[in-house]
Order: structure tokens, then C-alpha cells, then sequence
């Protein structure tokens, strides 16, 4: 049962990835369809096809690696006549759309459609030129106008930012279900368990969690005075409660004081007096660390004691908070894609040597999956908080993949977005000092750059499954 479970988190996080990929690719496609693009394929990963059907001009598919997805418009890549057009032809030209028309009919009439420059070429010429090639493969005659460079730079921004703006609405509505419909976990002031008798720390650790009381232990204050498993503690020491941290803070206050505790129990309410003995108790600090003294002591303090432990609750934010949290949320996101090359040189370090793996790091698919199979799988948690966890992550998964393609480097959408924001300016400018309008930007000249990213996204992929496999993260031990 347990293996099923493990199992069935895999595929749940798989179908997620599936999923985010799938409405990212669509939230490119819906604008590039709408505004006369031609689509020529809409594939979820990479590799080989595992399935594809046609509908219409475009090829749909699924792939074997789940690493990504791509819809593929001519026209990435503007051909150099579009780019080199000249002034004189550019006269009356009013947009985008005519540039190509106007190149279209010059190379018509010249004969040069599709042929490449005679003589020998750099290996970066060449290379341009092959992309150039292949991303216009697929425009027939009389299809110029149909190509992603042919748009305006404000329909050129729609298309590229829908994709990453579908994750930005998907992680937003993920986080959303577990906020607001689930709630933040806390601890209630309803009772799951009361402690049997009061003994010191050491004592309860040599005994073990299970053990019985020993005759002449003293019985715990809450038990002496009756309290049980499923009371609500409603006041402490004449101060009304509505959270365990408030009954924490006033128990501790009360060492060896008697204090009246209220409480419902069955629909009614009760009050009882209740002596808080003195214990001690290790001193945290505010990010749960122990103290220790100057000489490596643990720092303990005198708290008061009552001997009872609270119940789990989960607490909805309403929708008034939620923005605030929504915004944190992202913020980190983008705090965590800041410091990724840091944490990329500490997962290098995990792989080579013998450092240790920080839980908190990031993770590939290989360790997400594994992490949900450990949450569906694990006793630990119950059904609502395994759900709440698998929604987590999938809300962090599309708040990642939107941050991360906003990065302004090709191939990434980010990348495309600010060439057509450049090319955009520069129209302006030429246009303004009366120089007229010029041919889209030369994306090939950053083909350099395109597989410099793409080689570094293959090698971090490869270190993240390699030691995701080697030494990947557990939730339990």
C-alpha cells in the first residue's frame, strides 16, 4: 500500500508538471493563433514523440522528457532580407506587417527567396544562417505576413508573456485553495492529549515516549484538575485565549502560581483552579535555534508546566490578506532564482564531495517527485495536509516557472520580451529623428548567447538528476 501511495504522488506531481507545461504553451498559442501566426507545433517535453495527433495547420504532441514544452512559429528568426531592408523600400511602410510584404515582393523579383550567400562562411554565419532556415521553413509563399517577426512589438509581448503569465494566474490560484480554502496549519487551544504525571525532562527521555507512570510520579496539573483530551480552553488566568501560542505564553508565566483555566467541554462551559508547577525548559531563539551559555551549556529557563498538548487546526486567510501573502510568496520566489548560481555551486559541491545536501536547495523533477511520493505515502501526515502540501508544491512549481522565464535571456521567454522591448525603442527613436522605420532586430546575432543559456540549463538539469538520484532529499530521514 505504501509503494502505491509513493506511486501515486509521482504521477500526481508528474500530471502537475504536465499540466503547468500544457497551460504555459497554450498561453502562447491562444495570442499567436489570434493574432494570424502560423503554428506549426504545441509539444509538452522534449526528446523523442511519444504521442501526436494534427489538427488543423498545427501538430500536437507529448514528449518524453518532461523538462519543458515549445509551440513553433516561423519567423523566430527574421531572414536577412527583412532585417537588411533598405530605406527607399521602407517608404509609406507603416507597421511590421508591410515591412515583410515589402520584402517579400523584392525578394520575389530578385529570385533570392530561401537561397544562402555563395562562398565560405564562419561557423557562426553558418550557424545563423541555418536558424534563420529552419525557423522559416515553414512559411510558404504568400505566408510572409504570417510569421512571429511580422507582428507588432505590443502583439509580439502578448504572445511571449502569455506563458508565463498563465504560471503567475496558476501558482496564484494554487496558492489561493491553500490559503484561503484550506488555511494556514496552526495548533488550537482544543486538547488532543494530556500528559499522565510530571517528571523532568531526563527522566521522560529514559523512559520513552510510551511509558506509564511510576508510582509516587506527580500527576500533572492538568490532569489533577480533570482536564481531557478534547477540551477547548477558552481563558487562562482570567485572560480569553483564542490561540495555543497565548495559553503557551501565559503558562509559562505562571510557575507556580494557581491560575483558574476555562474551558467547553460537550457544548458547556466549566472552570477549574490549576497549581502550574516550576520546570525547566531549553531557551530558542527567535529562528529556533537552542542557546547555549558561554561555556557550551545548554541555556534552559523556569517555565510553568500544565501537562497538556494542543490539537492541529488549519486557519483560513481571508481574502483581504491574502494579496499580502500572495506577494511574499513571490518575492521569495524571485529571492530564490536570485541566489540559484550560490545554491547550484553548493549542489556542485554535494555532487563531487562529501558536503552535506540542504534540504532547502533546489531540487529537479527527479527530487520533486520523490518528495510527493514521500508526502502521499507518509503516516505522518493526514489526507488534508497531504493535499495541502502536493497544492505547495505545485503552487511553488508555477511561481518558479514564472520567474524563471522573465529571465531577459534567450531562449527564455524573458529573453524574447526584451528583444521586442529593444526593437520596439529603437523604431521610436529612428522614427522620431525622421530616419524612418527600419526591419525587425537580427536575433540571430545572439544565437552566441542563445547556446551559452541552453548549455547551462542542460548541465544544471543534469547536476540536479544526478543528485537527486545520488543524494536526494527525505522527508524522513
Amino acid at each position: 500500500m505504501t509503494a502505491l501511495l509513493y506511486a501515486l504522488g509521482i504521477v500526481f506531481m508528474l500530471a502537475v508538471v504536465g499540466l503547468s507545461i500544457g497551460l504555459h504553451e497554450l498561453g502562447h498559442l491562444v495570442p499567436a493563433k489570434r493574432f494570424g501566426v502560423k503554428v506549426t507545433h504545441f509539444m509538452i517535453g522534449f526528446g523523442p514523440t511519444l504521442i501526436s495527433f494534427k489538427r488543423g495547420e498545427t501538430r500536437y504532441g507529448i514528449k518524453l522528457l518532461p523538462l519543458g514544452g515549445f509551440i513553433a512559429m516561423p519567423g523566430m528568426y527574421p531572414p536577412k532580407q527583412a532585417v537588411h531592408a533598405r530605406a527607399e523600400e521602407l517608404r509609406g511602410v507603416e507597421s511590421a506587417h508591410d515591412i515583410v510584404e515589402a520584402d517579400a515582393q523584392r525578394r520575389a523579383v530578385e529570385g533570392v527567396c530561401g537561397q544562402q550567400g555563395a562562398g565560405r562562411k564562419r561557423v557562426f554565419e553558418q550557424s545563423a544562417e541555418d536558424a534563420r532556415e529552419f525557423s522559416n521553413r515553414g512559411i510558404a509563399p504568400g505566408e510572409e505576413g504570417r510569421t512571429f517577426y511580422a507582428l507588432s512589438v505590443p502583439k509580439r509581448l502578448a504572445v511571449m508573456f502569455g506563458g508565463p503569465a498563465v504560471n503567475l494566474v496558476l501558482g496564484i490560484v494554487f496558492l489561493g485553495i491553500v490559503l484561503m480554502g484550506i488555511g494556514v496549519p496552526g495548533l488550537s487551544t482544543q486538547l488532543s492529549g494530556v500528559v499522565e504525571c510530571a517528571v523532568d525532562a531526563e527522566t521522560a527521555q529514559k523512559r520513552g515516549p510510551d511509558a506509564e507512570c511510576q508510582p509516587g510520579d506527580t500527576p500533572a496539573p492538568a490532569k489533577a484538575a480533570g482536564l481531557k483530551p478534547g477540551d477547548t480552553i477558552t481563558a487562562v488566568a482570567g485572560t480569553r485565549v483564542d490561540t495555543w501560542e497565548q495559553v503557551q505564553k501565559i503558562i509559562a508565566d505562571s510557575a507556580g502560581r494557581t491560575v483558574t483555566v476555562a474551558y467547553e467541554r460537550g457544548g458547556g462551559e466549566h472552570t477549574v483552579q490549576v497549581p502550574i508547577i516550576e520546570t525547566e525548559r531549553a531557551v530558542y531563539d527567535d529562528d529556533g535555534k537552542q542557546k547555549f551559555t558561554a561555556d557550551g551549556k545548554p541555556e534552559t529557563a523556569t517555565v510553568g508546566f500544565l501537562g497538556v498538548s494542543p490539537q492541529k487546526k488549519h486557519y483560513p486567510l481571508s481574502p483581504a490578506q491574502f494579496p499580502a501573502e500572495a506577494g511574499k510568496a513571490l518575492g521569495q520566489t524571485f529571492t530564490a532564482l536570485a541566489t540559484l548560481p550560490v545554491k547550484l555551486v553548493q549542489i556542485g559541491n554535494v555532487a563531487l564531495g562529501g558536503a552535506e545536501r540542504d534540504p532547502n536547495g533546489p531540487m529537479g523533477m527527479v527530487g520533486v517527485g520523490r518528495v510527493a511520493g514521500e508526502i502521499v505515502s507518509a503516516d505522518a501526515f493526514a489526507v488534508v495536509d497531504k493535499v495541502q502540501l502536493g497544492l505547495s508544491l505545485a503552487a511553488s512549481l508555477n511561481l518558479f516557472l514564472f520567474a524563471f522565464n522573465m529571465v531577459p535571456l534567450l531562449p527564455l521567454d524573458g529573453g524574447h520580451i526584451a528583444v521586442a522591448l529593444y526593437e520596439g525603442a529603437r523604431r521610436r527613436i529612428n522614427l522620431s529623428r525622421g530616419r524612418g522605420l527600419i526591419g525587425p532586430f537580427d536575433t540571430a546575432k545572439l544565437l552566441p548567447l542563445t547556446y551559452g543559456v541552453v548549455g547551462i540549463l542542460l548541465c544544471m538539469t543534469a547536476l540536479l538528476v544526478y543528485v537527486d538520484i545520488v543524494k536526494p532529499v527525505r522527508l524522513f530521514g
